[in-house]
């Protein structure tokens, strides 16, 4: 299949390499701002959903997807394994024909860009097929570690081995079924392995049953995990340590997942950029209409992060008010739970009287970029002083922030979060502020129309 067949993965593949850089530069907030604001769907939950409905019997219509580089990846990964999807665009929605466990493709070439959840996710599904599949990425991808996931699947009798170096993309998965048992599954840099290995658990010839070392990284998203595979139809049973509470082991039962009509919710860690706004500028109010306590997704504790800081709450079922305090004061947090907010609450310490202290950021240093360098550098051109400790990050703020041209490093929240601090401080510049495309093409378009 040629590139110009596969219009979204030559667009993801080139633009790294020919796309025009496009700076941001917004202005500081002249008044308060009250707004009502749904965020396009999650990235997390759309890729996960997009996995399960090709497993499950029958058709899935999805609603609510999120079309980004980091989706388009994954279409076009299921596409190229030979799933049918009928694709809506306008109306965010797809319907993904099902294949009951099976993979339709016995050879198939897998250009997953830099998204994470794409490879690690089509790697396990590919576990599954009766044939052979390469699964490659951008430079980047290839700095990624990918070994733990590798590991578990090779124990459960998947065949995964690597193309070039040792732990890192490409990857190569010569399959005949994944056979199931009993593995253990350690402390990892990653939750997307564990998360990964549990849609396709299902389909293993063997009941599964993984062992868990402790404690488990980003651990509410393994949860979001199993509770949607309980939307389609198989619930993993969970045992906890009855000493400390912390997951112990998760058994999954074999079955084929349901078709199901599924609507995707609003993505939380992008609504952090709206909460904090309305957070950062007195008398400021913002209502994230989708998210609330009823969420599958961990990230919308940071509006408590918020509230910890002197911000007005109000959590709803299915809604997050969050109105500007006179002032915001520091604060000492531990983000292992929710590791892709941490940016947005490192621009917003920027602001807050009092040394702010953010922990448990060791996934950072994984990510697109290692985002705990990328973030010191950055913050401390506005001003602030920074020390790094192993894993945590401290900031002290400066007594006025300063304008500066913020570098992104390809990385779509570092693009997010900073813009923040430009709608408090006259002078601040978001450069390759296209890198947003990576989750949400959007999103400066409606940061100005919410704020006003």
């Amino acid at each position: 299949m040629s590139l110009q067949d596969c219009p979204a993965l030559a667009r993801i593949r080139f633009a790294h390499m020919f796309a025009p850089m496009s700076d941001e530069r917004l202005e500081p907030l002249s008044a308060p701002f009250e707004a009502r604001f749904s965020p396009p769907g999650s990235k997390s939950l759309t890729n996960r959903a997009l996995v399960l409905a090709a497993m499950a019997d029958g058709i899935c219509e999805l609603s609510n997807v999120l079309f980004a580089d980091d989706t388009l990846v994954m279409l076009e990964g299921l596409t190229r394994l030979g799933f049918k999807l009928d694709i809506n665009r306008d109306e965010r929605r797809v319907h993904v024909h099902g294949r009951g466990g099976s993979i339709p493709s016995s050879n198939a070439e897998l250009f997953c860009g830099n998204s994470g959840t794409t490879i690690r996710f089509l790697a396990a599904l590919c576990t599954l097929g009766r044939g052979r599949y390469a699964l490659d990425g951008i430079a980047r991808m290839r700095r990624r570690p990918i070994s733990q996931l590798v590991d578990l699947l090779k124990n459960l009798g998947g065949r995964v081995s690597y193309s070039m170096e040792p732990g890192f993309a490409p990857i190569e998965v010569e399959a005949d079924g994944l056979a199931g048992g009993t593995t253990r599954y350690p402390a990892a840099q990653s939750s997307q392995f564990l998360s990964a290995v549990l849609h396709v658990c299902p389909s293993a010839r063997h009941e599964v049953a993984i062992d868990l070392e402790t404690p488990q990284t980003s651990w509410p998203y393994v949860a979001m995990t199993m509770r949607l595979m309980h939307e389609f139809g198989i619930t993993p049973e969970l045992e906890r340590n009855p000493a400390t509470g912390d997951p112990s082991r998760i058994i999954v039962p074999r079955g084929t997942y349901s078709s199901a009509r599924y609507c995707v919710e609003p993505d939380a860690s992008n609504a952090s950029y709206f909460l904090a706004a309305a957070a950062l500028y007195p008398g400021a109010k913002i209502t994230i209409e989708g998210l609330g306590k009823h969420s599958l997704q961990g990230d919308v504790g940071f509006a408590d992060l918020l509230h910890q800081m002197g911000a007005n709450l109000i959590f709803g079922g299915d809604f997050i008010t969050i109105a500007g305090p006179d002032r915001l004061n520091g604060i000492d947090a531990d983000l292992a739970g929710m590791p892709d907010t941490a940016q947005t609450l490192a621009v917003v310490a920027l602001f807050a009287d009092g040394a702010s202290t953010l922990r448990g950021l060791h996934t950072l240093r994984v990510k697109e970029t290692d985002r705990i360098a990328a973030l010191a550098t950055e913050l401390r051109k506005l001003g602030a002083s920074i020390e790094i400790d192993g894993d945590d990050l401290h900031i002290e703020p400066p007594d006025v922030v300063r304008a500066a041209a913020i570098d992104t490093y390809d990385d779509h929240r570092m693009a997010m979060s900073f813009s923040l601090a430009a709608l408090r401080c006259e002078g601040v510049l978001v450069r390759d502020a296209q890198c947003v495309n990576k989750t949400y093409p959007e999103f400066f378009a409606d940061l100005r129309r919410v704020v006003g």
